[in-house]
């Protein structure tokens, strides 16, 4: 019973989504759009927030410090917003033959999301890989996915594969507004507020969990609500993730053949592994939420990036324990020069 507390007390976001879960589909009302909670007006307040301390965390320094390894970061950039976008132009009719419409865009959803932070910096500090090159990075690609991630669903979509999908210009506009805006006020007040905020890490870094817990709710509600998981099975469930395990295995093989043909050192593979196969839940979510709207197609929508973040996760793990084991005997500044 103790080791059961302990891993919901570690894994608490995660248990916290499946629980968001089981609540809209025992209680639809509570969540959905104009219940209860009125989470509609709430998750909006929340994504402002989220991406206002997105924008007080991006260090410029560390950007500008990470410039001059220009191949690192154009394979790590292509990968994100232009190889895992490839797999949806080649394969988009597969996912429509195999999945209801909504889980399918789900998936192309999935493919045009930028690299996760926080993760990808982690697991390339553990492989022993270069860690100020994959700052840069994730950084770099969680900026430009807010305007590309939008901009490609709309290229690789159609307004009619979606209820309540909102024409390109309408989402890039919205995307502005909601996401880009705060974060460049947040970006705007770091020299103020990122001392007092780091000192409140462990209070603020939980904010935007717990709006993606919201988001999670409001979604899946809308959903539940409105009948769309009838055309859902076990077997559609089974399949996706079976092909969010596909995917990254071929994304991390890629990226690793690719490393060693353009004669990357270890640090620089180690980076590019992890930089390129992630895509991000914490920016993911809110980001959906404003391009989607209020569409009750959202629940399914999230399933595959909901689906790929804890395989990821895992997965990522065991990689870079394996860079770790493999990493040649340097000096320990060896893997923090860009």
């Amino acid at each position: 019973m103790l080791n059961l507390l302990n891993i919901i007390k570690k894994e608490w976001f995660l248990v916290g989504m499946l629980g968001a879960i089981v609540v809209a589909i025992l209680a639809p009302a509570l969540g959905q759009n104009q219940g209860a909670l009125h989470l509609e007006t709430v998750t909006h307040i929340g994504i402002a927030i989220i991406f206002f301390l997105h924008g007080i965390g991006l260090s410029p320094e560390k950007i500008r410090s990470g410039l001059s390894n220009w191949r690192l970061h154009l394979a790590i950039q292509i990968t994100t917003f232009g190889i895992y976008p490839l797999i949806w132009i080649i394969s988009h009719q597969g996912f429509y033959a195999l999945f209801p419409t909504s889980l399918a865009i789900g998936f192309c959803y999935l493919l045009v999301l930028p690299s996760t932070i926080s993760s990808s910096v982690a697991m390339t500090a553990i492989g022993k890989g270069n860690v100020p090159g994959a700052i840069f990075n994730a950084s770099l690609s969680s900026v430009l996915g807010v305007i590309l991630t939008p901009l490609l669903m709309g290229l690789l979509t159609t307004q009619s594969h979606i209820s309540g999908a909102q024409e390109l210009s309408n989402t890039i506009t919205t995307v502005a507004q909601t996401l880009l805006l705060p974060m460049l006020i947040g970006q705007l007040c770091r020299p103020f507020l990122a001392a007092p905020l780091q000192r409140y890490r462990a209070i603020t870094g939980k904010i935007d969990k717990w709006v993606i817990i919201l988001i999670v709710l409001n979604a899946f509600s809308n959903s539940v609500a409105d009948h769309i998981w009838q055309d859902f099975s076990l077997s559609s469930l089974i399949s996706s993730i079976l092909i969010c395990c596909v995917i990254l295995i071929i994304i991390c093989t890629l990226l690793q053949h690719g490393s060693r043909w353009l004669k990357f050192n270890h640090e620089d593979e180690v980076a590019t592994v992890f930089c390129g196969t992630k895509k991000t839940l914490a920016a993911g979510i809110p980001m959906a939420q404003v391009i989607f709207g209020g569409s009750p197609d959202l629940g399914m929508i999230l399933l595959p990036i909901m689906l790929y973040h804890p395989i990821q996760l895992f997965y990522c793990a065991f990689l870079a324990n394996r860079y770790a084991a493999q990493a040649p005997d340097t000096p320990l500044e060896s893997n923090t020069t860009p």
